[in-house]
């Protein structure tokens, strides 16, 4: 036991003494709490997949920056909070409404990548990158930008939890409450745009989604009040991206995919557990 111990310490120890993995662990933790909490809205508004779709925006968006010579967060970030912004717009406002509209301007962002990419760089490894993700990935600047970023998320998630939590349960009773749900709709779609991007970069563009989506579910499956699926859908999250890290260091597995491949078992495990007779689970 005491040398099983020794072993995990030493392991962490090793891990922290690279600087990139020391970043990679500082981001990606934040970027996880940051998309648990707005996951549990997402997905009890039926809009969870609106992370898959700002995903491929933002790998269209990154494409461009590549291709340009930009540094990818500077163009990615505007581009994706303005996707957000005209998704919310054209699924309200229009006949095309919900997962239609995701997945128009979804697969039109990625198609635009693509070409872009093939008549400029090709499929060179920072696109790669991009799709699938690396902890090597994660310059200075970029740690920089994304704990700030990320601290404006948490802040402003913390101010408005309340509103947060009408327009998810009962939007039509919030606007008679006289809650501008708009607006707030709004702000959980640009928060969300904001996290989806700084997580690409290690989570790749196909698998950044499921930082939104696998902890709420998850967590779902034993709690039931709000509070208590948001506060552990963040803890989830950020346990599950740690160890996600930490055996994608140990076996040399790909960083998303591991993490992806954690939330999966405590998925199952929750789900086990949610099948069993309750006594004043919460």
């Amino acid at each position: 036991m005491i040398e099983t111990v020794r072993g995990i310490f030493g392991t962490l120890s090793e891990m922290l003494s690279y600087a990139f993995l020391v970043r990679a662990m500082v981001v990606g933790l934040l970027v996880s709490l940051c998309a648990s909490l707005l996951g549990v809205s997402l997905v009890l508004k039926r809009y969870s997949m609106i992370g898959d779709g700002l995903s491929r925006v933002g790998f269209g968006a990154m494409a461009i920056a590549t291709a340009v010579g930009m540094a990818p967060l500077t163009l990615a970030i505007p581009v994706v909070v303005l996707a957000a912004f005209l998704l919310l717009r054209v699924s309200e406002n229009s006949k095309i409404k919900g997962d239609s509209a995701i997945a128009l301007i979804a697969t039109s962002s990625l198609a635009i990548g693509v070409i872009v990419i093939s008549a400029t760089t090709g499929m060179n490894t920072d696109v790669c990158n991009y799709m699938f993700g690396s902890i090597l990935a994660m310059s200075r600047d970029d740690v920089t930008l994304s704990v700030w970023l990320c601290a404006v998320v948490l802040v402003l998630f913390i101010l408005f939890y309340n509103k947060i939590f009408a327009v998810t349960f009962d939007e039509n009773f919030a606007r008679a409450t006289g809650t501008r749900a708009g607006a707030y709709n709004t702000l959980i779609a640009l928060l969300t745009a904001v996290t989806i991007v700084l997580g690409m970069r290690m989570m790749g563009a196909l698998l950044i989604s499921s930082l939104v989506i696998f902890p709420s579910l998850t967590s779902m499956r034993v709690c039931k009040r709000f509070r208590t699926v948001v506060i552990s859908s963040a803890v989830l999250s950020v346990v599950c991206f740690f160890l996600g890290l930490v055996i994608s260091y140990i076996y040399a597995f790909p960083t998303g995919a591991s993490v992806v491949g954690v939330n999966i078992i405590m998925f199952c495990i929750f789900s086990t557990i949610g099948m069993m007779p309750r006594r004043g689970i919460a």
